[in-house]
């Protein structure tokens, strides 16, 4: 998987054979990174479900202040550790912990959190409620998941597509007037 804008364009991440880890398209990365502007200096960003670490470390290559990424598979984990040092990537924080876990403990907000959770396991309706408390005043949080999401009493679809069986969105508070990421949105 390649690195597709920014410092470490053309990289190529290196990551093992997991059961169930799905690393996101490059045509769907290329797609959010369209939607949510090239530049991402300033934003801290969290990588849940980090898998592969794609999302995060795009966000990295292009500016983003700040990544923490939480995987819970020890061999997911020890190849974003490498690629994470292979890449020097010093703004990047990595756990090797439960999502959940992570999500009780750590009080940091983020602008922008990526969330791609194994399928068919009901993490969705586990997190997104959970979720308000860790996004920074006009965030945006990117879901992938095997269904279309809807508008919710939280959260406000506001882009999304579809490529294969994999639905992507981008979602903001319903408090939230407008996002601050890019103008596109």
């Amino acid at each position: 998987m390649r690195i597709s804008a920014g410092e470490w364009r053309s990289r190529l991440l290196r990551f093992p054979d997991v059961p169930g880890l799905r690393p996101t398209p490059d045509r769907v990365r290329q797609t959010v990174f369209n939607w949510l502007g090239q530049d991402m200096h300033g934003l801290d960003c969290l990588d849940l479900f980090a898998g592969t670490g794609a999302m995060g470390f795009e966000a990295l290559s292009r500016g983003a202040k700040s990544l923490v990424m939480v995987e819970k598979s020890g061999a997911a984990y020890r190849a974003l550790c490498d690629n994470q040092q292979r890449l020097q990537a010093t703004r990047a924080k990595i756990y090797h912990q439960d999502v959940q876990d992570f999500l009780s403990k750590n009080r940091q907000r983020f602008d922008l959190i990526f969330v791609d959770p194994p399928y068919n396991q009901g993490w969705l309706s586990k997190l997104l409620p959970a979720m308000m408390e860790h996004m920074a005043e006009n965030g945006v949080m990117y879901v992938e998941a095997e269904y279309a999401l809807a508008d919710s009493e939280q959260w406000q679809v506001f882009k999304q597509g579809k490529a294969g069986n994999v639905y992507y969105h981008l979602l903001k508070s319903r408090n939230d007037q407008e996002s601050h990421l890019s103008g596109n949105l």
